[in-house]
């Protein structure tokens, strides 16, 4: 039995994501990049993440190539570089970067510099869908802003989390009764 693409799109749209730039390119002229929700961290040994990737994006052939990428997790200020590197600015491959403060990073790959945070891969691995690609990196070069408020998107918006609710900490009486081990 398969649950048909729109209510399935429909049920996603309710489960707020990290909204990240993944880029690539060492050279200029040569770099792309995409903006995604479907980032996320793998394992701290070896510290490495996981992208999927829809194989129809221009990056996705640049990330094959290059054997490298950066995934860039964006704070509240980035909502439009998030949609220009969506591709609903008109914006397109290098000229993306005319946006944002960048930088390269140990793999050439290039690494928004006031990210949340920003992750250098190497990658290591692909696994191939029917539409995507899941790419593992390997971490070799990790940048963080702690005062940043990270972007997620949410119901087909852009929001920051004091948005959806107040900050919840092991120390508040509600979230006492729950401990690590009851997630592990």
């Amino acid at each position: 039995m398969s649950v048909d693409a729109k209510d399935f799109k429909q049920a996603m749209r309710q489960c707020a994501g990290a909204v990240a730039l993944v880029t690539v390119g060492a050279e200029h002229g040569k770099r792309t990049g995409l903006t995604v929700t479907s980032a996320c961290s793998l394992s701290d040994n070896p510290p490495s993440l996981i992208v999927c990737v829809n194989r129809n994006a221009s990056a996705h052939a640049r990330i094959r190539e290059e054997g490298a990428f950066a995934i860039n997790f964006l704070q509240e200020d980035h909502a439009l570089l998030a949609l220009t590197f969506s591709g609903q600015k008109g914006v397109n491959g290098d000229d993306r970067f005319a946006f944002g403060q960048w930088t390269r990073g140990a793999t050439g790959a290039p690494v928004l510099t006031d990210a949340v945070a920003a992750f250098d891969c190497v990658l290591m691995q692909e696994f191939e869908t029917r539409t995507h690609s899941i790419f593992v990196g390997e971490v070799r070069g990790a940048t963080h802003s702690e005062g940043a408020a990270p972007l997620v998107y949410l119901r087909s918006s852009f929001h920051v989390p004091h948005e959806i609710r107040e900050t919840v900490s092991v120390g508040d009486l509600d979230s006492r009764h729950l401990s690590w081990t009851d997630f592990s």
